[in-house]
């Protein structure tokens, strides 16, 4: 160990020393751990850097370990005082992160590219769910939000879209082990709601740090889970030392930064619901504002954590309730956990970790069309008092002895009374899961380890929504609806690793050899929906109350078993030069009956240390170069291989006409990865460079048979095609500005660019598409040439000379409504995907505070608006009003031969608008730039204000506070969907939000 010490020796008291630790220049450090080696008796430097240690006898060695520096050990000889300068960790070239199956290696001999994050950095703003945390500060990292308010899902994607038919999500490994992300239902353009996901259900403030894991190079020693790369969480653990009690609450508030620019100044005529009066009045304008309230979210924590030379302990318990900002929307979640590593013998060690989840949501905001509050809020007839049906949303109707909904009209199929729907149609999402692991560390030799782990990831889930009768027509029966969903989500998972490490010479060698076994089963469980059947008496919600033509059915996602055995040899010469050979073999039970079920993938990498071989400019502190390629497959999903019928409600059998994939091969992802790492100045300066190329083909598509082909009431077939690419380029940038005394500035610009190319899909036919979502407009499909994320719809149709062409009664024409390749050109509308994305952090230290900020930038691509195109249709956008004002629409136009510059406002705009409208017209820049965080922190000095802790902090967060620019009329990064359809698609989704508020960190 290196160290420097100040000070002077002295005969004194033995058993107590005092010091103050610094940094290298001069400034103190506080929260410094200050422990005697090998046992329990520590403590922590103030916020002057000093210390105080007790109870220490001659011959102990005091160790001072603190968080980027490198760990000092001093031996206390008696000496009254010692004052240590911690020296840090020199540009992190020794830094230790966290790779594949949990294993740490020193970050210098990696072949690929990865980004760690801390948990404090995570959790600097405080968002429910940690993954928002991440958007912006690792490259290469798309992540989607869900409209749906707390506990919502997101959407991950690594490096692009690299399978069409399932979403290419990373795998997500708690402490090396692979944890499941099942998300529930999702919201669509008919309506629906997002049932969260598994990563809403862990408690941030347990998370230790966060390693990303961004190409299958990185992620093979996982497998086909890993295909799509890898996000590692490290949770913390006891250490060993006095026993810290940490408390921490937050508190934030939750307002909507924006609505829709719509009218009230023009109502409907002759009791119509659209607002397409030409006559002025003084309407109501502020009941869509009062509609959506401040929401806001708790979140409580306590941990303890402490331990001994053999033994250490950490607990946490933390409750999160939240209420959103459309009426009765609320969320509550606990979590327990508990984590204890025990050294048994000088050569065994047993880690034990049980986290406990309960998860309850309540009235979780929709989006799309059907039954959706925002929709009929939005569209509601300006001349009518919206605070009467507020008030007055149900009455009761004596004919049927029971309330009804009150609404301007009855049984329309696309509005509802919005009070009624969040007050008679409640709904009910609950989760209580377990996840459980034990690992076994034992070492043979000085060289050789051995750990075996095994887990348990269950999850007990029930979804429930309750229609009462009196609602819409088109979706609820007269006597009322349910829908019902009960099923368990169960993984069983376990390894045993070898791991061996020696050098001879100038050459250093590492080598994993193991196995692995994971057993999954899906959604096994019990669902029920009678839709428009009526039940057998309203509003009782049973089964015993379920009509004779509804099924009562067994739900099934299917059991997956996957075995792999695997290694990695990982060769150096003198530091410089290193070689990493990885290889893994799986069997997976979705190929079984192929023949195909066992298949082999290698991983070949090195990196070079430049300024270890070379004499470089004094400038330059560390240089490194990487290249690296591999091929991963991918199994196909379950249910493709074995025929699964079912049996309807009739007592008949529902046959799968799909012919069974007996000829299946897995996915296959070739990656080649080129990557180099500066450092100058003195690590004041960093640049990280990333080239990738990553081809995915044998996907699994399907093609319907011909007559002469159908066998056995089939009428289709999977196969195996296709080819996707996906490159690009990630640049990371770091830099010190500042770093005095007082003052340091820490600055991190993350920048990403992806290109996605769908260069094959049927190889016979290139006309052949693949829908992955449409509806009235709205067409993600992807074409061989094109990419995923492709959007395609109708455009006004236009002369030679551009001009819009118009009926005989002066309608606007529109391109064709069926897209097909012959005209897929002609009805384009751009992309989803960004050109690029820029995250900008920082980080200014000043003394006792703290000030941190990200911005994240997303820049071109487009998004689509259905909520804008209804507002059109029905009169009540802004724009449709100032029309009015001016008396016409200005267009370039013709209707035959005559040219035409002015069109009636509402014969425009109920021609472009509505549903199934022009959807060009509706497309917008993605391009957003915002204020995505914001926290300023203040460490009190504890002793000297005389608090009874060893530290206390108090915080102001923010997030998503405004834009700095912003084309669209909505915020694009919010996912109605977060499945593969969907994206940048608006269609009456609660709209953003900003959050602001307080956190308060106390340490006994």
């Amino acid at each position: 160990m290196i160290f420097l010490l100040s000070g002077f020796a002295v005969m004194a008291q033995q058993g107590k020393v005092t010091g103050k630790v610094t940094d290298e220049s001069d400034a103190p450090l506080p929260g410094v751990t200050v422990v005697v080696k090998g046992t329990s008796n520590g403590t922590t430097t103030n916020f002057d850097g000093e210390y105080t240690l007790q109870n220490v006898s001659e011959g102990d060695v005091v160790v001072f370990s603190f968080i980027g520096m490198i760990t000092q050990e001093v031996a206390f000889t008696g000496q009254a005082t010692a004052n240590v300068k911690l020296l840090s960790d020199t540009q992190n070239l020794d830094e230790v992160v966290v790779t594949a199956l949990g294993i740490q290696r020193d970050k210098k001999t990696l072949t690929y590219s990865s980004q760690q994050v801390t948990g404090d950095e995570i959790m600097k703003a405080r968002d429910v769910n940690f993954m928002s945390g991440l958007n912006g500060k690792t490259a290469g990292l798309e992540i989607r939000k869900s409209t749906s308010g707390a506990g919502g899902s997101t959407r991950t994607v690594l490096r692009g879209s690299k399978s069409i038919r399932q979403v290419s999500d990373p795998l997500y490994v708690i402490d090396g082990i692979p944890m499941v992300n099942n998300k529930g239902g999702q919201s669509g353009m008919w309506g629906g709601t997002d049932q969260g996901d598994g990563l809403s259900q862990l408690n941030p403030d347990d998370i230790e740090s966060i390693s990303v894991l961004k190409g299958a190079t990185a992620a093979v020693l996982y497998g086909s889970d890993g295909a799509n790369g890898v996000i590692i969480i490290s949770t913390k653990k006891g250490k060993q030392g006095k026993t810290n009690v940490t408390f921490s609450s937050t508190a934030t508030f939750e307002n909507i930064i924006e609505t829709p620019d719509m009218q009230f100044s023009y109502g409907g005529e002759n009791g119509s619901a659209e607002s397409w009066s030409y006559t002025k009045g003084n309407y109501a304008n502020g009941y869509v504002d009062d509609f959506f309230e401040t929401g806001y979210n708790l979140i409580n924590t306590v941990t303890v954590s402490g331990g001994s030379e053999k033994m250490s302990t950490y607990f946490s318990y933390g409750n999160t309730g939240s209420g959103g900002v459309v009426p009765n929307n609320s969320y509550q979640k606990n979590n327990v956990t508990f984590k204890q590593s025990l050294q048994l013998l000088d050569n065994l060690k047993i880690t034990s970790n049980v986290m406990l989840t309960s998860e309850k949501t309540k009235n979780r905001a929709t989006a799309g069309y059907y039954l959706n509050p925002i929709t009929s809020l939005y569209t509601f007839p300006r001349d009518l008092d919206f605070a009467d049906y507020k008030e007055n949303y149900q009455y009761f109707r004596e004919d049927r002895n029971m309330y009804w909904q009150n609404w301007f009209v009855e049984g329309d199929h696309f509005t509802s009374n919005p009070y009624w729907l969040i007050n008679k149609q409640p709904k009910e999402d609950l989760t209580k899961r377990v996840i459980a692991s034990l690992a076994l560390d034992y070492q043979i030799s000085e060289k050789l380890k051995f750990q075996a782990r095994g887990s348990i990831d269950y999850a007990n889930k029930k979804y429930e929504q309750k229609y009462y009768a009196g609602g819409n027509k088109v979706n609820i029966s007269p006597n009322g609806r349910w829908d019902y969903q009960k099923y368990e989500d169960k993984q069983v998972y376990a390894d045993g690793i070898f791991t061996y490490s020696d050098n001879f010479g100038d050459v250093s060698l590492n080598v994993i050899a193991g196995a692995t076994y994971q057993e999954s089963e899906f959604r096994n469980g019990v669902s029920v929906n009678n839709g428009t059947n009526s039940l057998i008496y309203p509003n009782e919600f049973y089964f015993q109350n379920i009509p004779d033509n509804v099924s009562i059915n067994s739900t099934y996602g299917g059991k997956i078993i996957k075995q792999g055995v695997l290694g990695n040899v990982q060769l150096g010469y003198k530091d410089m030069l290193f070689l990493d050979l990885s290889g893994r073999n799986d069997w997976s039970s979705t190929l079984a009956l192929t023949g195909n079920q066992s298949y082999f993938y290698p991983s070949v990498g090195v990196s070079g240390i430049l300024t270890e071989m070379f004499e470089m400019p004094e400038a330059v502190s560390f240089a490194k170069v990487r290249l690296s390629g591999s091929q991963v497959n991918n199994e196909v999903p379950w249910g493709l291989i074995q025929v699964n019928h079912s049996i309807n409600a009739s007592g008949g059998v529902s046959r799968n006409t799909g012919k069974p994939f007996t000829d299946a091969k897995p996915e296959e992802l070739v990656t080649l990865e080129f990557g180099t790492d500066w450092r100058l100045f003195d690590g004041r300066l960093g640049l990280d460079f990333t080239y990738y190329h990553i081809t995915s083909t044998n996907q699994a598509l399907s093609r319907p048979l011909s007559g002469g082909q159908q066998d056995n009431y089939y009428t289709y077939e999977y196969f195996n095609a296709g080819e996707i690419v996906n490159k690009g380029v990630e640049v990371v940038l770091s830099g010190k500005p500042v770093e005095s005394k007082d003052f340091n500035w820490n600055t991190v610009l993350n920048f990403s660019k992806n290109n996605n190319e769908v260069v094959e899909l049927y190889p016979d036919d290139e006309t052949k598409y693949i829908d992955l979502g449409s509806s009235e407009g709205y067409y993600a499909r992807v074409f061989t040439g094109g990419s995923i994320g492709d959007i395609y719809g109708y455009k006004l149709k236009r002369n030679e000379a551009g001009q819009i062409m118009l009926d005989d009664n002066g309608k606007p024409l529109r391109t064709p409504s069926e897209i097909t390749y012959a005209n897929k050109d002609e009805a384009y509308l751009g992309s989803l995907e960004p050109d690029f994305s820029l995250g900008w952090s920082n980080n200014f230290n000043y003394k006792q505070f703290n000030l941190s900020f990200l911005i994240n930038a997303k820049i071109g691509g487009k998004a689509y608006s259905q909520t804008e195109s209804i507002l059109d249709g029905w009169g009540v956008s802004q724009r449709t009003a100032d029309a009015r004002d001016q008396g016409y629409v200005s267009v370039d136009a013709i209707q035959g031969t005559t040219a035409v510059t002015e069109l009636d406002p509402k014969t425009y705009y109920t021609s472009v608008g509505g549903r199934n409208g022009v959807s060009e017209l509706y497309v917008y820049d993605r391009t957003n730039i915002r204020l995505t965080q914001l926290a300023l922190s203040y460490d009190l000095d504890v002793q000297r204000i005389g608090l009874p802790v060893k530290s206390a902090s108090i915080a102001l967060v923010g997030q998503n506070l405004f834009f700095f620019y912003k084309k669209a009329p909505f915020d694009p990064e919010l996912g109605m969907s977060t499945d593969m359809n969907s994206q940048s698609l608006d269609n009456f989704s609660v709209p953003a939000t900003r959050s602001y508020g307080f956190n308060l960190k106390f340490t006994f």
